[in-house]
């Protein structure tokens, strides 16, 4: 399986962008955004699950990103505003699929997940 991310860029302080995973062939279970910067660890952002639609986000980013899917193109978003310059980072898109699921204490965690895209930059100037 393999996990296409865009939608990266440069962006001024307080504009947003929208980030895109789309998966070949096999049907989500669960879909999630982490990011990274230079020294540290993989941190979470965003999941959400297919059946149901719930989501989770990390308090950080809480009331300025959403996570959303669209089942027919198998592809998972995240949509951010009112970015700030510490949300600059590299940020990946992960996946698990059906039959896999994840339990919902273990959606923030980046061991969960089998299934990763390839990192796409997000710069926020300020």
């Amino acid at each position: 399986v393999q996990l296409q991310a865009s939608g990266g860029g440069l962006v001024q302080a307080g504009g947003s962008l929208r980030l895109s995973c789309a998966a070949s062939g096999r049907t989500f279970s669960s879909g999630a955004w982490f990011r990274q910067t230079p020294g540290k660890e993989r941190e979470f952002v965003a999941a959400i699950r297919w059946l149901g639609g719930s989501t989770v986000y990390a308090d950080s980013v809480k009331g300025r990103f959403t996570i959303a899917k669209d089942n027919a193109k198998k592809s998972v978003y995240l949509q951010m505003n009112s970015l700030k310059p510490e949300d600059t980072a590299v940020y990946y898109c992960a996946a698990e699929f059906e039959p896999k699921r994840i339990i919902t204490s273990r959606l923030h965690s980046a061991s969960a997940y089998d299934y990763w895209g390839q990192g796409t930059q997000v710069t926020v100037s300020s």
